[in-house]
């Protein structure tokens, strides 16, 4: 997929006059693409679309005007646009409590490394494991404590992608302290496979 440039993001006064039907869009998007895993932890597959939204708010939010500052917003995110083969995703730990994020954060270290993909009916599953983005582990692992956000990334074979488009997929957490799985409705599947073809 092709990744973003600075004439890809809009200044501000023309993002506002395409926010309101764009930030529609991209909430119906992420209805299809957003996947609750277990209770309070979900992932969003991203796309060139989702993380353009992304830069668009942060330089709306932040008043980012110039090339400078929005390249380096463009080489944060553009690892998150998925290459052809390949699903990128944001992993979110969902906790609002200050008790919750003491008492989950510290069981929850590692969690960017067990999400998996379950490719295929129970019994004959292929598992894909997520490849944590490296720019992103390397400010966010932690020993002792994980960060509530984690960029991940699947790497899929040919193979691979044809079973995708054909069989149940499931995308779980196979953590010691948080383990579940959730199967992806035919809409998801459709969605991620444009990703995957590129």
């Amino acid at each position: 997929m092709k990744k973003l440039t600075v004439d890809d993001i809009a200044d501000l006064r023309a993002y506002e006059r395409e926010r309101d039907p764009f930030r529609v869009h991209i909430i119906e998007l992420k209805k299809v693409r957003r996947i609750g895993i277990g209770p309070f932890v979900s992932i969003v597959f991203e796309n060139r679309e989702t993380i353009r939204f992304q830069i668009q708010e942060m330089a709306r939010a932040e008043k980012i005007i110039s090339d400078e500052a929005i390249q380096t917003e463009l080489d944060i995110y553009n690892p998150l646009i998925p290459e052809r083969g390949s699903l990128a995703a944001t992993l979110f730990i969902e906790l609002t409590s200050k008790a919750e994020l003491v008492e989950w954060l510290p069981k929850l270290v590692g969690i960017e490394r067990s999400i998996e993909l379950r490719i295929g009916a129970p019994g004959d599953e292929e598992v894909v494991r997520a490849r944590p983005d490296s720019e992103h582990e390397r400010r966010l692992t932690r020993e002792t404590i994980t960060a509530s956000v984690h960029y991940v990334h699947f790497d899929l074979t040919d193979a691979q992608v044809e079973r995708f488009l054909s069989e149940p997929v499931r995308v779980a957490v196979a953590h010691a302290n948080y383990a579940y799985a959730t199967e992806l409705a035919d809409t998801t599947r459709r969605s991620l496979l444009e990703d995957l073809r590129g």
